[in-house]
């Protein structure tokens, strides 16, 4: 890491401690913009709660065909910066007596705040990293954690039962440690979002998440009954409106509950989105900024 990227980390571990002791300043951003343009600016069809629910505009005849050079494989080139290639590893992690198999991009100790994402079914390390396909999202992901002094780590899961979840909260400890306290935030794609419920109900690996999110994935009843609930770790839920796996309106009705509730609840929903969508077009920038500073 660069001596650039070094000081910037301690600025904005600096800046992060100054926002969680200071509720007026919920809506500052700590990780600066990156290729916004591209990824962040997009119709908002509905705005709700304050700006806590929205409908986003998504078009598949723009959103993928005119964004892709290959249509689902092959993101433009103007979408993506492959340097961050260099800040990549692929290793196996022994922890707690088991392997984790990971790809980590960014540091290795003292990040600014770390992200793991966990993939589907189907899935492993390699599309949580691929630079290329979902519309280069990933790509912008990892830029967006080496940029601002953070790690992000793309974990294979072997299951989505409280096994595969006690991979992950081995994983969560360990970025916990190397980063010395700083923000864990914890995302789940699809059928991973059954690793976000355990993980939600697990004491130990809630109390050292900042943050969880959920990328079309399936509705968690039962949330506010969880250790993460308790401790108020901020939701953020991503869904398409048109989601064949996991309806839409059932991942309605918890955001709703929460946000009823009072609890620190954010949700996007992609108009005419399938089960893929969130992984394509959710807004990373503005999914971490969330859960940075909503605690």
């Amino acid at each position: 890491m660069s001596t650039v990227h070094f000081a910037f980390a301690t600025a904005f571990a600096v800046a992060l401690m100054a926002f969680s002791s200071a509720p007026s300043l919920a809506q500052e951003a700590p990780l600066k913009p990156y290729k916004d343009a591209l990824f962040s600016r997009f119709p908002v069809l509905e705005s709700s709660d304050g700006g806590a629910y929205e409908v986003i505009d998504y078009q598949e005849l723009r959103d993928i065909n005119e964004r892709d050079q290959v249509p689902e494989r092959r993101v433009k080139s103007s979408y993506v910066s492959t340097g961050v290639r260099r800040y990549q590893e692929n290793i196996a992690l022994q922890l707690g007596g088991r392997v984790v198999e990971v790809a980590r991009v960014g540091r290795e100790q003292n990040a600014a705040f770390t992200v793991i994402f966990v993939h589907g079914r189907g899935g492993d390390r390699r599309l949580g990293v691929n630079d290329y396909s979902f519309g280069g999202n990933f790509n912008r992901l990892k830029n967006l954690a080496v940029l601002n002094g953070g790690t992000y780590y793309a974990p294979s899961v072997t299951s989505f039962d409280e096994r595969g979840a006690e991979q992950v909260a081995l994983l969560i400890r360990h970025a916990f440690e190397q980063s010395r306290g700083r923000p864990v935030l914890l995302a789940c794609a699809s059928m991973g979002g059954m690793v976000c419920s355990h993980i939600a109900r697990h004491r130990e690996a809630a109390q050292y998440l900042s943050g969880l999110a959920v990328l079309g994935g399936p509705p968690d009843p039962g949330f506010l009954t969880t250790p993460a609930a308790k401790r108020r770790l901020p939701l953020y839920l991503s869904h398409g409106s048109a989601d064949s796996v996991y309806p839409a309106e059932a991942q309605k009705a918890i955001y709703r509950k929460l946000e009823g509730a009072g609890y620190p609840v954010r949700m996007t929903v992609f108009n005419t989105g399938g089960h893929g969508t969130p992984i394509r077009m959710t807004d990373w920038r503005k999914l971490i900024n969330f859960l940075l500073t909503a605690g």
